[in-house]
């Protein structure tokens, strides 16, 4: 009988701490975080803010770079002519006939010609000097160094003998010019022998 009326007392006892508790404001309330771990966790997320920022501004850097390279490594129209010592407007009849080609120009900028556009150009005025006409040089610039060899000897077999064909032409009119300089030199009277050969009539 005694112990059934322990646990009642003890039930009571609690009970009345409770309400004392809640009279007096003491009673337990939950955990707080303190305000080191408050801090702490602020200062985890600048951390990571700081980071963030930074890795965008290197990209933005790298980027401005990478422009920056690109234009050093190309140039205008202007710049690509002067480098293979021609006139502008040679450059814009070249890729008239194709055989050199307009770069893509971006929203609010100018075209711009790299060293593969400079090495076209130079092929082009080499090939010209060689006695190349523009159709046989656009061949060529679709032949492969590798693979179509045979094909630029015959190109090349056929200018020769077009050559050939114009140095002998050239010499004839050599020997015909030194002959009449030689006849206007010996001959102190009377017309000129060089204009007179010029003369149409």
């Amino acid at each position: 009988m005694g112990e059934s009326r322990r646990p009642v007392g003890q039930a009571a006892a609690g009970v009345q701490q409770a309400q004392f508790l809640q009279v007096h404001g003491l009673q337990r309330q939950p955990p707080r975080v303190s305000s080191l771990a408050a801090c702490a966790c602020c200062s985890v997320w600048f951390v990571i803010v700081i980071l963030l920022l930074s890795k965008s501004g290197q990209t933005a850097y790298a980027l401005r770079t990478m422009v920056r390279n690109q234009a050093k490594s190309s140039d205008t129209i202007g710049g690509l002519a002067r480098a293979a010592g021609v006139g502008v407007e040679t450059v814009r009849y070249y890729q008239r006939r194709g055989l050199l080609a307009e770069p893509a120009r971006p929203s609010g900028e100018v075209r711009r010609y790299g060293e593969e556009d400079l090495r076209r150009l130079r092929f082009i005025r080499a090939a010209q000097a060689a006695g190349f006409t523009l159709g046989e040089i656009g061949e060529l610039l679709e032949l492969s160094a590798a693979d179509d060899r045979k094909r630029a000897r015959e190109l090349a077999r056929v200018r020769v003998e077009a050559l050939d064909e114009k140095i002998a032409e050239l010499r004839q009119a050599r020997a015909a010019l030194a002959g009449l300089a030689a006849d206007c030199d010996s001959k102190r009277g009377g017309p000129c022998p060089i204009l007179t050969a010029f003369d149409p009539k």
